[in-house]
């Protein structure tokens, strides 16, 4: 039975893979669980899967479950808690589902004791991908990707050469503004830009799929985990969301995997890797879909995306600023303070102003984020 600790569980990739270890009873044991604030949804998750330990963030929050739980379980708090956790407890597979860079110090403490990092949390490479991978070589850590796109690239790898790679294609929704023009979405609303079309997801990551950021981090993710250079990673909007991503090799032959806009089956994958394990989810029909379009992306329209390039190829802390810049950006976003359209405005600002390290260590990694974000509080 494989022991499981879930970083996130009460987000929409923490609930998923609930539900995946629910369709396989017997085969997963749950060690802990980890949240930020939502401890009426993690109360009966407590009861049902008899965790040994889990982790409120907001630690005031904390104190109030563990009142509530009684002795069931042990209750760590704040971010402390979290390192804890992931430090000392038993487990063998970290599942990284926690948005933000908060997934970063728990993500880094299970790779320094070799366990498999079942990763969907974009920020733990994008703010630090060449210390993540290098640390993964040193302690034999096995990374995994959970998030649907690079899932897709991790299959069609599978029994094939890096070396044979021509390039990889991250495919993209476009999100809920595709068919809008740029001077529009200086108008559109919180509720606009929370409208997806294909997926249901937490707001932060939503909020980055209208934008185009969430496309932009996983080009810098996908450099990371596979290896590739920038130049070799091409992005495409494909509205359907059926073909999750495509890998290219130097024949021309192009292997792509398809899937309904399901979390599940990229989680399962991860957690049972490397078997394929008969599940019931609901199945794929091309006759019902019909077509499947792809469009190449307008970088003029969605800035983030440019961003995101330009930053992985300035190196250094260029890619951890352009995340903290937009986590922030994101946030004001949300609560009114500013229009879409400035999201990537404060983010190129950030970029401008904030000092890039070249080769930094975990110290100037964690500087540099908290620079970036007291910086970005104070713009508008």
């Amino acid at each position: 039975m494989k022991k499981v600790l879930i970083l996130g569980s009460t987000g929409s990739i923490g609930i998923n893979t609930l539900n995946v270890i629910r369709s396989f009873p017997g085969e997963f044991e749950i060690t802990a669980l980890t949240i930020n604030t939502k401890i009426d949804l993690l109360e009966p998750q407590i009861h049902e899967f008899n965790p040994k330990a889990v982790v409120v963030k907001d630690e005031k929050l904390g104190r109030e479950l563990e009142k509530r739980v009684g002795g069931k379980c042990k209750v760590l708090v704040g971010e402390q808690g979290l390192v804890e956790a992931a430090k000392n407890l038993d487990y063998d597979i970290f599942v990284g589902a926690m948005v933000g860079f908060c997934g970063l110090a728990p993500a880094l403490e299970a790779i320094k004791r070799g366990k498999i990092i079942a990763l969907a949390n974009k920020e733990t490479l994008v703010v630090a991908g060449e210390l993540v991978t290098n640390l993964c070589r040193k302690h034999n850590a096995k990374l995994l990707p959970i998030d649907s796109e690079h899932s897709a690239i991790f299959q069609c790898l599978e029994g094939e050469e890096k070396s044979k790679v021509e390039k990889i294609i991250l495919t993209a929704s476009g999100g809920p503004f595709l068919n809008k023009s740029k001077e529009a979405l200086a108008d559109v609303t919180v509720k606009e830009a929370l409208n997806h079309p294909n997926w249901k997801m937490g707001d932060k990551i939503t909020i980055d799929s209208a934008s185009m950021m969430n496309k932009g981090l996983e080009i810098i993710e996908a450099r990371w985990l596979f290896g590739i250079e920038k130049d070799r990673i091409d992005v495409l909007i494909h509205p359907q969301s059926i073909v999750h991503s495509m890998v290219q090799f130097v024949d021309g032959s192009i292997k792509a995997q398809l899937g309904l806009p399901d979390m599940k089956l990229p989680i399962q994958y991860a957690l049972t890797y490397p078997e394929r394990m008969k599940n019931n989810f609901k199945r794929i029909s091309l006759p019902k879909i019909g077509n499947l379009t792809f469009l190449e992306p307008d970088f003029e329209k969605f800035e983030c995306l440019k961003l995101a390039y330009n930053a992985l190829d300035a190196g250094g802390t260029a890619t951890c600023i352009l995340n903290a810049a937009n986590e922030i950006a994101v946030e004001k976003f949300l609560k009114g303070l500013i229009k879409f359209s400035n999201i990537p405005k404060l983010i190129y600002k950030a970029l401008e102003k904030i000092e890039n390290h070249k080769a930094p260590d975990v110290q100037a990694i964690f500087e540099c984020d908290k620079e970036t974000r007291e910086f970005v509080l104070g713009l508008n």
